[in-house]
């Protein structure tokens, strides 16, 4: 009895002695293992994070890609240190704030501090430059339109679309951290023709920085299509600031993944008629499609398409009844769960966010006229 206990008792010793992994290819390391696998024979990538730490949170699926992307390189260990659990070890590399990044050379416990972007790209170019390795940086096109002074004139004095411009410079630190929330932004956005999120590396193009008045980096400047000398944008820069910004500006409706918001296509004035529209029926229902009709004519730019889904939506009910908007929306509910592409769905979103509200304004008992 008393072998198998020392038995069990070892086992266990040797599990927490054994460094632990997260997701499959970042290792997690503590007091106990952190020398045995730092210092060593290979360089070494280290998050200091904490778990309710909100950047630490924003970082964890880059990182994790990162980590995969090292899976195969035996030179170079990407692990992270959980700084609520391990204080003490944190406190030995002067960690004061989450999460901290540091690189440490082979053979090396002195770390090298990482102050560049929290992308997977920008640390495989770091861990790249530090360990001697060559792994692959990942070729994402940007769907941030690169401003000079050969298309600034054309890009943001275009009347038919709202900019968003960054003025930024290489070495600004603060730019830097902007980048992968600013490239979220931009392909939220891919799909809407009147927005464009821009920017401008200012130090390369002072005269144009000094135009608008820029005095510090980064500087975000909003040209709306209504005015194109520039509101200076004084919101926050998280992604979800800068969604809401671009919805409230240019009357979208994303979030921040860049999906359509079940009010996307809505139009205010035309939901009015709608609720009158359902309300009638024969000859009044044609004398409110008629003031349906006349309010299209207003509408400009994307509220004109919708307009005339509006429209269609309307003279569908009145060919084929008041069940059309119910079994429209299931038709198009089975073709969203479909594989299609992005311009499609938005598409079909938007004409089933349309056609939503004709079904939900048609009293439960209306008859078919």
């Amino acid at each position: 009895m008393e072998r198998s206990r020392i038995w069990h008792a070892a086992l266990t010793l040797a599990f927490l002695a054994a460094p632990a992994v997260a997701g499959e290819d970042v290792m997690v390391l503590t007091e106990a293992t952190f020398e045995k696998e730092v210092g060593q024979d290979r360089g070494a990538l280290v998050e200091f994070y904490a778990p309710w730490c909100g950047h630490c949170k924003k970082l964890a699926p880059e990182y994790e890609k990162l980590g995969s992307r090292f899976r195969k390189t035996r030179s170079v260990l990407i692990a992270k240190v959980d700084c609520d659990d391990q204080k003490s070890l944190c406190s030995k590399y002067g960690v004061q704030g989450y999460p901290s990044i540091q690189w440490f050379s082979k053979g090396s416990l002195k770390p090298k501090k990482y102050e560049g972007p929290r992308t997977a790209d920008a640390l495989v170019e770091f861990t790249n430059n530090e360990g001697g390795t060559n792994v692959k940086v990942a070729t994402v096109r940007s769907n941030v339109v690169a401003l000079a002074p050969e298309n600034f004139d054309q890009v943001v004095f275009d009347k038919s679309k709202d900019v968003l411009v960054e003025f930024y410079a290489p070495w600004c630190g603060h730019c830097k951290m902007l980048i992968p929330t600013y490239e979220k932004l931009a392909n939220a956005y891919k799909l809407d023709e009147d927005v464009v999120i821009a920017n401008l590396d200012a130090d390369d193009h002072k005269h144009l920085a000094q135009k608008y008045g820029v005095s510090g980096y980064p500087t975000l400047k909003f040209f709306p299509k209504n005015n194109k000398a520039g509101e200076d944008y004084n919101g926050g820069r998280d992604l979800e600031d800068f969604v809401s910004f671009i919805n409230e500006k240019s009357g979208t409706s994303r979030d921040v993944n860049g999906q359509l918001t079940a009010q996307a296509g809505v139009v205010a004035s035309l939901d009015a008629l709608v609720k009158e529209f359902v309300s009638a029926a024969g000859e009044e229902q044609k004398v409110v499609l008629s003031k349906m009709e006349e309010e299209v004519k207003k509408l400009e730019g994307s509220y004109a398409r919708y307009g005339k889904v509006y429209l269609k939506a309307a003279e569908r009910c009145m060919e084929k009844g008041s069940d059309y908007p119910e079994k429209e929306i299931e038709r198009l509910q089975r073709i969203l769960e479909k594989s299609i592409s992005s311009a499609k769905a938005d598409e079909l979103i938007v004409k089933k966010n349309i056609v939503s509200t004709f079904a939900s304004r048609i009293p439960p008992d209306s008859a078919d006229s």
